[in-house]
C-alpha cells in the first residue's frame, strides 16, 4: 500500500515538475530577447590544478559562446544577441549521480534532485535565476584521460558538462558546452551512437561539399567534424562549427 502511494505521490510531482519545464522551455525558444545562461563551476576532484584553475576563472573564455550564437543565429534572422552567458561563483556540492543501471523510479528520482540542486545553487548565487543552468565540472588534466559523459536536459534546462581546468582547452570546453545547452533547447545528437561518427547528412556542416571529405567544419550537435568517411576530428574551438538545418529547426530558429 505504502509503495502504491508513494509511486501516485511521485507520479503528481512529476506531472507538476514536467508542465512547468514544458513552459519553460516553450518561453526558452521564442527568441524574442536573449536567452540567459548561468553558468557554475564546480570541481570535480581535489587536485590544486583544478582548485587554483577555478578561483581564476574569468567570463572571458565564454564570451566565445555568445559570439558563436550570434554569428550563427544571424544566418536565421534571430536576434542579435540570442544567448546571454553569466559567470557565477563556485558551487561547492557536486551534482547528483545517476547510477548506470538505474530504473525510471531511480530516474525519475535523480531528477528531481537535480532541478533541487540546480535551483539551490541559482538561490545561492543571487539575483535573477538564468533560463539555462550550466554546471561545468572541471578535472585536472593530468588526473581525467577520458572525461565523463556530458548532459544536457531538455526537462528543466539544465546541463552537466565536465571539462578540462586548463586553458589549452577552453576551446574545446566551450564547443562542450555549446553542444548541451542546445540539448536543453531540444537539440538531438547527430552522429552515430556507435562510432560517434557524424551522421550524414544533418551531422555534416557541408552535405554538398565534393569532394565530401575532410569537411573543414563541425555540424555543434554531431561534436565533431568528418575528416574521412570512417575519420572524425573534434574541433579546437566554435570557430569551426556550425548549426545546421536540422539543429536550427529543433530549437526554433527556423520553422519546422
Amino acid at each position: 500500500m505504502w509503495r502504491i502511494l508513494r509511486i501516485t505521490l511521485l507520479g503528481l510531482v512529476l506531472f507538476v515538475v514536467a508542465a512547468t519545464a514544458w513552459l519553460d522551455r516553450a518561453a526558452s525558444r521564442e527568441w524574442r530577447e536573449p536567452l540567459w545562461v548561468g553558468l557554475y563551476p564546480v570541481a570535480g576532484d581535489d587536485d590544486a590544478v583544478t582548485a587554483d584553475y577555478i578561483t581564476r576563472l574569468a567570463p572571458t573564455p565564454f564570451t566565445a559562446i555568445e559570439t558563436f550564437f550570434a554569428r550563427e543565429g544571424a544566418g536565421y534572422a534571430v536576434p542579435a544577441e540570442p544567448v546571454h552567458i553569466e559567470l557565477h561563483a563556485r558551487v561547492a556540492r557536486m551534482p547528483p549521480a545517476l547510477a548506470p543501471d538505474a530504473d525510471w523510479l531511480r530516474t525519475a528520482a535523480w531528477s528531481l534532485a537535480m532541478r533541487w540542486y540546480a535551483w539551490r545553487a541559482a538561490a545561492e548565487a543571487g539575483g535573477a535565476p538564468p533560463h539555462v543552468r550550466i554546471f561545468v565540472i572541471y578535472h585536472a588534466p593530468a588526473r581525467q584521460d577520458v572525461l565523463p559523459h556530458s548532459l544536457g536536459l531538455a526537462k528543466g534546462l539544465i546541463g552537466v558538462v565536465h571539462a578540462y581546468a586548463d586553458r589549452g582547452h577552453e576551446g574545446m570546453n566551450a564547443v562542450v558546452i555549446a553542444h548541451e545547452l542546445l540539448h536543453t533547447l531540444g537539440a538531438t545528437d547527430k552522429y552515430d551512437a556507435a562510432t560517434l561518427l557524424p551522421r550524414f547528412p544533418e551531422g555534416y556542416a557541408e552535405p554538398d561539399r565534393q569532394p565530401r571529405h575532410p569537411q573543414p567544419l563541425a555540424e555543434i550537435m554531431a561534436g565533431r567534424r568528418a575528416v574521412g568517411a570512417r575519420e572524425a576530428a573534434m574541433p579546437d574551438s566554435l570557430d569551426d562549427v556550425v548549426v545546421g538545418p536540422a539543429t536550427a529547426r529543433e530549437i526554433a530558429w527556423v520553422e519546422r
